[in-house]
């Protein structure tokens, strides 16, 4: 019989864990024909999430989790879980209900099919803001035109992946970390099944638009160097204006004797190529401290404790 793990990653869910698990533990109950596991990693979470996991493992030894030694952030918490997933396939997905646990069967019927990767793709973002969703598809539209790979839109975790996939996932061991477009990069049969996200069942998300932010920064510099070939671009650009500027103001000076422009002339322009300096100089330095990250070579994560008794 074949095992199915079901990961999820959590950071103070203790509204959500109840809710979520009555959900699961009907799911499994209805399809026997699967070995089932439900493996949580509390990534360092300040409420009290770990005890309700450790209520749950102790009525339902279905159940595992992995507790980590501090916040380690989402990523990292995904690969602390495809580490210790068991299972023949792999399904991730939010503590929240956002995604939900009906979906699980049809993802397991496409990958019975021979599909190595069945991901589900929103056709609404449930009460985003407008100007989260403009972002978001801002986002994907400049990750698609710098990659050479297709970044799925709308995608998030909540997919199902088989052992190869994971075990595929487990060797990019970096620690600066974009999972989305790491199962876009890895490759496989991919199968798209859409669906309406959930807003939350309980509590509030742990995303702000600064933590976004930060995801879409990693996203990009993770999987592109469009934004050095843009700096490049720009200083050949901004170089070659400058230096036709430089010959018309020296033939007006030469041919009509004109005096030297205005002090706010002189000081604009300083600004602006002061500006874009320290933007190349600051996209510059987002890849030197990926690889400073890197080169230290430290674990990803720490586990502080991992419970299974099945």
């Amino acid at each position: 019989m074949k095992k199915v793990t079901i990961l999820v990653p959590c950071y103070n869910e203790a509204k959500s864990l109840h809710f979520l698990y009555a959900e699961l533990k009907a799911l499994m109950d209805e399809e026997k024909g699967y070995n089932w596991e439900v493996l949580f990693v509390n990534d360092g979470s300040r409420d009290n999430t770990l005890d309700i996991i450790r209520d749950l493992q102790s009525r339902d030894k279905r159940i595992c989790f992995v507790d980590l030694s501090r916040n380690f952030g989402k990523e990292n918490a995904m690969l602390a879980g495809f580490d210790y997933a068991t299972g023949d396939c792999v399904v991730i997905m939010d503590a929240d209900l956002q995604d939900p646990p009906s979906l699980i069967p049809s993802m397991l019927k496409e990958w019975e099919d021979g599909y190595d990767d069945v991901y589900a793709k929103r056709s609404s973002r449930g009460k985003e803001s407008w100007l989260r969703k403009r972002l978001s598809l801002l986002f994907y539209s400049i990750l698609q035109h710098s990659t050479k790979f297709e970044i799925l839109k709308n995608v998030g975790d909540f997919r199902l992946l088989d052992r190869r996939c994971i075990d595929t996932l487990k060797e990019l061991r970096e620690s600066e970390r974009y999972t989305k477009g790491m199962f876009c990069w890895i490759g496989f049969r991919k199968k798209e099944i859409v669906f309406d996200r959930n807003d939350r069942v309980a509590g509030e998300s742990n995303w702000n638009y600064f933590s976004l932010f930060n995801l879409a920064v990693e996203g990009i510099v993770s999987f592109t160097t469009a934004p050095l070939r843009f700096a490049t671009i720009l200083g050949v650009i901004i170089a070659f204006a400058s230096f036709v500027l430089m010959l018309v103001y020296l033939f007006k000076t030469i041919l009509f004797g004109d005096e030297v422009q205005g002090f706010p002339t002189l000081i604009t322009t300083i600004l602006f190529l002061g500006g874009v300096q320290l933007l190349a100089i600051g996209v510059l330095g987002e890849y030197v401290a990926r690889i400073f990250n890197e080169t230290k070579k430290r674990p990803v994560y720490v586990i502080r404790e991992y419970v299974c008794e099945q």
